[in-house]
């Protein structure tokens, strides 16, 4: 079995490995695509927090269930996707409903070995039906699955504005969410060809360019001089990070989706005399996997504008740098098998 290995940060190895064995409750999935997430690209880069090397990278995907492992209701030969955040059900997160920040957790294709080889392993737990969707949305579940659990957590409400902090493939599938919640969103980022995709394919109420000067002028604008009640960082960029607080509105929540690696700061009286509620939003559970597949199926969310490169498989090693540029104008990369 080919299995592609990060072995360090900007370095891709192939090797061979023997078919994995499935195990009690365990299931055996053949692989037909990865998405590559910014996940991923800062992993390569080495500025993924979460990571060691080597690492087997790739958690969205999706492939043809071989072995069910047990799981109730499942059948060899179909199509499914996982939840790949594997959790110890015992911990005060566990056992308070929140699987995706458990103590103990493991994250596919993070803490451990992913998706980026032929077939894998994975707790049956952890599966679900493919419900007719295609291998390409399949694999877009776990990203936007990502937004609909920020959104959920910062509990937009119809008619809100909601900025969201950068236009990558996260910051996309959280706007579709909010807007789905019924939100005005407002997309903030500094390139100008995500800003063009957002107001062309998903329908945002307003762009703007975050390197303008007036840009916060222009967000209170927007909002007829309120500003935005919800604002969700989707960028983990420090700088981002440190300046969203700039756009929140009196009494708004400030989520954190994006992860940084170094500790941010803001003014403290500027988060108090908003008194402000800032909350971070980790990973996603079944309810937000549900979510999107459901939207999916409504056709609410077209997946396939969001795929700008396919690759296959042999193709990654020589493809996966050129995705951490901009002007390559990739907002998802697909591997297929």
């Amino acid at each position: 079995m080919k299995t592609l290995v990060c072995t360090a940060p900007g370095h891709f190895a192939f090797r061979e490995d023997a078919l994995p064995e499935a195990g009690i409750g365990m299931a055996r999935i053949r692989l037909k695509r990865v998405g590559i997430c910014g996940t991923d690209l800062h992993a390569f880069e080495g500025t993924q927090p979460f990571f060691s090397y080597p690492r087997i990278l790739g958690h969205e995907l999706s492939g043809e269930l071989t072995d069910t492992g047990g799981a109730g209701g499942f059948e060899a030969g179909e199509s499914v996707t996982i939840i790949p955040y594997f959790s110890c059900g015992t911990c005060i997160a566990c056992r308070a409903g929140k699987p995706n920040c458990c103590v103990s957790i493991q994250v596919f294709g993070v803490h451990v070995d992913g998706g980026m080889r032929e077939e894998i392993i994975v707790p049956a737990g952890s599966l679900l039906h493919g419900q007719g969707l295609n291998a390409d949305e399949l694999a877009l579940v776990e990203p936007l699955a990502i937004g609909a659990h920020g959104v959920r957590r910062a509990g937009v409400q119809p008619g809100e504005y909601v900025l969201v902090t950068g236009a990558g493939p996260i910051g996309l599938g959280t706007m579709e969410l909010a807007r789905i919640a019924g939100a005005r969103v407002i997309a903030l980022d500094i390139n100008a060809d995500r800003l063009r995709f957002c107001k062309e394919h998903l329908g945002v109420h307003a762009v703007v360019n975050g390197t303008d000067k007036d840009a916060v002028e222009q967000v209170k604008a927007i909002t007829n001089g309120d500003f935005p009640t919800v604002v969700i960082d989707a960028t983990g960029n420090l700088g981002a990070i440190n300046n969203g607080i700039q756009y929140l509105a009196h009494g708004g929540r400030y989520v954190l989706i994006g992860l940084q690696k170094e500790a941010f700061s803001f003014s403290h009286p500027e988060f108090h005399k908003r008194e402000s509620t800032l909350m971070s939003s980790r990973n996603a559970v079944k309810e937000d996997f549900e979510q999107v597949i459901r939207s999916m199926k409504q056709g609410s969310i077209r997946p396939q504008t969001y795929i700008t490169h396919t690759v296959g498989f042999d193709e990654v090693p020589g493809q996966f740098a050129s995705w951490l540029n901009p002007a390559t104008g990739v907002i998802k990369a697909m591997v297929h098998f």
